[in-house]
């Protein structure tokens, strides 16, 4: 490259990064994310595509594109991955400076523990983990056996009063974490149909920045009021719980990000597990019939189904704040890194065969649930829930059969599930 080439592309390059800085760059306001951004958010089935394993295999950090003169980088290398994931110094995840006056840090709808720093991030994080330890989340295990069992009766009573088939994602993969997130939350009764309607919307980029940011808007602004109807009488949930331990230490603002964070984490993740993980041990009848007649399988199916599915398809993205090498790669401040973690999930390196779905796998860590300091602070909430409801659902239908030629996958989702799963709950009648 001549040095007058050179010399532009640099001069290019911090005018652009000067435009971040002052906020010139507003991603909630993309109405189409382009498909050298979008591609490794495709999957085939329960699969990422071909090409992401071949890139792994190349390179398992790789320049990804150039977006609005910034460069991209994708980690799809397992090792690789937890390096970045685990850095505490060297990155960013605060997003707010690339999202405009959405991204006000006094009146914005963008923030909580995914999309902040320490000490902002250490101080919320604080408030939040004491209520997703082991001691208080045993509180909710009899409610979530309670919820399940009771949407197991409507996904009967639904397939009895037609011909045996029932869409399983409304009448089970979703109402069982939205009933479970809400009285975690303590929501009341009255506003659990509006909070409902603000699910997957967040997580389709389908429509850009806009429609991703639009819900999450939306969420933030319900949990706010909801937030603010409680200060003065504390619910039994969450939200009450941290206003009575913590009072004015927090406000409602970053309160109802804490809440938002909880939603986001733990309804269209655990659901879209629930649907995709039916779907895969549906193809798998034995270990599907086995889930709920031996204990001693369960923790291992869940894990395995967390680890080949990874529905939380990447990580919240990172900042350099210096240059760091990650896999023999040099990536500059002002670049974006972004950790494939299904990608990840399946690297060789990290175990044999690992693009399939292996119950005599030994049990290792996998990143499902991120790594680090921002790993999903509801990963057990959301196991537990795993663990009740694979089994229960395997009790009550052994012989639970896909009612469709084919399953109905999500487009492009940050947040992998299916939009339709129908099933059959008896073998189907034979031909005469």
């Amino acid at each position: 490259m001549s040095r007058v080439a050179t010399y532009l592309k640099s001069r290019v390059r911090r005018l652009v990064l000067a435009r971040v800085g002052g906020q010139g760059i507003d991603l909630s306001q993309l109405d189409k994310v382009p498909d050298s951004l979008a591609w490794p958010l495709h999957r085939d089935g329960p699969d990422p595509v071909a090409r992401l394993g071949e890139l792994r295999a190349q390179d398992p950090v790789a320049k990804l594109t150039s977006f609005l003169g910034i460069n991209v980088w994708l980690v799809t290398g397992e090792t690789e991955a937890r390096q970045v994931l685990a850095d505490t110094t060297s990155y960013s995840t605060d997003i707010r400076p690339f999202m405009g006056k959405r991204g006000s840090t006094t009146d914005g709808d963008i923030g909580g523990l995914g999309f902040t720093d320490p000490p902002e991030h250490t101080k919320l994080r604080k408030l939040l983990t004491p209520e997703f330890t082991m001691r208080r989340l045993e509180r909710l295990r009899p409610r979530i056996a309670a919820i399940v069992e009771k949407q197991l009766d409507e996904v009967e009573a639904q397939a009895a009063a037609g011909d045996g088939v029932v869409v399983l994602v409304p009448t089970f993969a979703f109402p069982v974490p939205f009933l479970v997130i809400c009285e975690l939350l303590g929501l009341p009764d009255e506003d659990r149909d509006t909070f409902r309607q603000l699910g997957s919307a967040r997580f389709d980029v389908s429509y850009g920045g806009q429609g991703v940011f639009g819900a999450v808007s939306g969420s933030r602004k319900f949990l706010m009021e909801a937030t603010r109807k409680q200060r003065d009488e504390p619910g039994e949930g969450l939200i009450g719980q941290i206003i009575r331990e913590h009072g004015d230490e927090i406000n409602d603002f970053d309160l109802a990000g804490l809440a938002d964070g909880v939603f986001t984490g733990g309804l269209e993740t655990s659901a879209s597990m629930l649907a995709l993980g039916t779907a895969v041990l549906m193809d798998h009848a034995d270990d599907y019939r086995r889930v709920g007649t031996d204990p001693t399988v369960v923790d291992r199916t869940v894990e395995e189904l967390l680890r080949y599915l990874t529905v939380v398809q990447v990580a919240f993205p990172r900042f350099p704040k210096a240059e760091v090498e990650v896999g023999g790669q040099r990536i500059a401040p002002g670049d974006v890194v972004i950790c494939h973690l299904a990608g990840a999930n399946r690297d060789e390196r990290f175990g044999a065969k690992m693009d399939a779905f292996d119950l005599t796998r030994p049990v290792t860590s996998h990143l499902a649930f991120g790594h680090g300091f921002h790993r999903c602070v509801g990963a057990e909430l959301a196991r537990m829930e795993l663990r009740t409801a694979f089994p229960a659902l395997s009790r009550r239908f052994p012989d639970l059969s896909l009612a469709a030629a084919q399953v109905d996958y999500r487009q492009m989702s940050i947040v992998y599930g299916v939009d339709s799963l129908p099933v059959r709950l008896e073998p189907a009648p034979a031909l005469r």
